[in-house]
């Protein structure tokens, strides 16, 4: 089994980008997509990892899967926001639903933008650059 520490790439002093998703599969494709722009990315496998992680190495963006066991990505989202460390972090979440609901609850928990799963590289690294300061 693959444990976050083997996911984790670049300098952990710093993330240009902190993916958090429990899908395996899914963060090797968006750590190879990252690779392309020469971010460093950090990884966690679940929301409160994920949180720890953004408190800690204060990332340029968040991408959060919003269905996680656990903690969910709408209540990691909503902590990122209410933490003074983390507020101004853009979040983009990750999702296979197409509902419109589950969309506006992200935004209301402060999400700025959604991706669908699955993913289109193009895609992806449109909306990082857009709400990424280093692209």
């Amino acid at each position: 089994m693959m444990t976050v520490s083997s996911l984790t790439a670049g300098d952990q002093s710093h993330a240009d980008v902190l993916l958090i998703d429990d899908s395996v599969a899914d963060l090797r494709l968006l750590m190879d997509m990252m690779k392309l722009r020469d971010l460093n990315v950090s990884v966690a496998l679940d929301g409160e990892r994920g949180y720890q992680q953004a408190v800690l190495l204060r990332p340029g963006l968040v991408l959060l899967d919003v269905r996680m066991p656990g903690l969910d990505g709408i209540a990691t989202c909503r902590r990122l926001k209410s933490h003074a460390a983390t507020r101004a972090i853009p979040v983009i979440f990750l999702t296979a639903a197409n509902d419109l609901a589950e969309r506006l609850e992200g935004f209301a928990a402060g999400a700025v933008d959604y991706i669908a799963k699955p993913f289109e590289v193009q895609e992806v690294l449109a909306r990082v650059g857009v709400h990424g300061w280093w692209c």
